[in-house]
C-alpha cells in the first residue's frame, strides 16, 4: 500500500538545503502540508536569510504542494515555539516534527571555545527539545504524532574534532529514549535517523569519491517512513546512507555477577575486566527500569 501524508502537517527544521530540503520535498510530494524552517545562515550558524526557506517553499508550490516558510532559530525557546505557531496559524495542526536543523563548529576539545561548544549543543540538542516541546501538547491532544530526531555516527561512535557535535547528537538519542515512553499512550512515536549524506555540512569531511553516492534522497525515504501512519516503531535509531539502512542499538554485555552481598575489591574487578566487558553475547534493554530489573534479578527473582 502506498504511503501518503494527506491531511498531515509536517515541520522540517533546517529545510532550506541538504537533508532538510530533501525531507520537505518528499513529504510534500506525498501530500503533507509543510512548514519549511530555515534560519538561512552559514554552516557555522552565523548570519541569516529568508532565501533558502523561500526557495524550497516555491519549489514545493511549483510541484502542486502546500508549504509555508519560517525563519526562526531552533536554539531559542520562544523562536522554536514560533515555528510551531507558524504551522498552527497556517494549517491548524501539527502531526510531524523532523528535527533536522544543524550547524558545525569543529575543533579539537583542547582548542574549542566553550561558546562554540554551547552554540552547537543549543542547535542540535536543545533545538530538538524546544521544537518538540512546543509541538508536544498539540500532539497529545490529537492523540497522534510522529517525531524524528537526527543523530549521527559521530555521536554514536565518535569522531575526532567534533566533541560538541558528537555530544549533542548522542543527547538526542537520550531524549528520544525518554519521549518514546512518555508519548506512547498518546499515539506519539519518536524515532531517530543517523544519516550519511553529501551536504554542505559534510562535503569537506567526506572523501570526494563518495559524495556522488551519498544523495540526501536515500535518507529521506527512511525519514518519511518514520513520519508515516504506517510506522508503528518507536525508539528506533536508523542508520541511512547511499541506499544502505540498518538499525542501531545501545547494547550491554552479559556482565558478571560476583554474588549476593559480595565484597568486591578493585583487584577483583580488574581481574575479571575481560569477562565483564565481553560483548560476544550482547543484550538490549527497552528502558532503564528493564536494565535495573536485570541487575536486581539475583536479589528479587523474576
Amino acid at each position: 500500500m502506498a504511503i501518503d501524508f494527506n491531511n498531515r502537517v509536517a515541520i522540517v527544521t533546517g529545510a532550506g538545503a541538504g537533508l532538510g530540503r530533501s525531507h520537505a520535498l518528499l513529504l510534500a510530494s506525498r501530500g503533507a502540508r509543510v512548514v519549511v524552517n530555515d534560519l538561512g545562515g552559514a554552516v557555522d550558524g552565523t548570519g541569516g536569510s529568508a532565501k533558502a526557506a523561500d526557495a524550497v517553499v516555491a519549489e514545493i508550490k511549483a510541484n502542486g504542494g502546500e508549504a509555508v516558510a519560517n525563519y526562526d532559530s531552533v536554539s531559542e525557546p520562544q523562536a522554536a515555539a514560533n515555528i510551531v505557531k507558524t504551522a498552527m496559524d497556517a494549517f491548524g495542526r501539527v502531526d510531524i516534527v523532523v528535527n533536522n536543523a544543524g550547524i558545525l563548529r569543529d575543533k579539537t576539545f583542547a582548542k574549542m571555545d566553550l561558546a562554540d561548544f554551547d552554540t552547537v549543543v543549543k542547535v542540535h540538542f536543545l533545538g530538538s527539545a524546544y521544537v518538540t516541546k512546543a509541538a508536544w501538547p498539540i500532539m497529545q491532544q490529537q492523540n497522534y504524532g510522529r517525531v524524528v530526531m537526527t543523530s549521527s555516527n559521530s555521536g554514536l561512535y565518535g569522531n575526532f574534532g567534533q566533541s560538541n557535535y558528537a555530544g549533542a547528537k548522542m543527547g538526542v538519542v537520550g531524549l528520544m529514549n525518554a519521549l518514546k515512553q512518555e508519548g506512547a499512550k498518546y499515539g506519539i512515536l519518536v524515532n531517530t535517523i543517523a544519516p550519511v549524506a553529501a551536504t554542505r555540512m559534510t562535503e569537506s569531511l567526506l572523501p570526494a569519491k563518495l559524495l556522488p553516492h551519498l544523495k540526501p534522497e536515500y535518507v529521506s525515504q527512511a525519514v518519511a517512513y518514520l513520519c508515516s501512519e504506517a510506522c508503528t516503531a518507536t525508539g528506533d535509531i536508523i542508520s541511512a546512507g547511499a541506499g544502505f539502512y540498518a538499525k542501531m542499538q545501545i547494547m550491554e554485555s552479559q556482565g558478571m555477577f560476583f554474588g549476593v552481598d559480595a565484597k568486591v575489591t578493585i583487584e577483583d574487578f580488574a581481574a575479571n575486566y575481560a569477562k565483564i566487558t565481553d560483548m560476544s553475547k550482547p543484550q538490549h534493554f527497552a528502558s532503564s527500569m528493564e536494565e535495573v530489573g536485570h541487575i536486581a534479578k539475583p536479589f528479587i527473582g523474576d
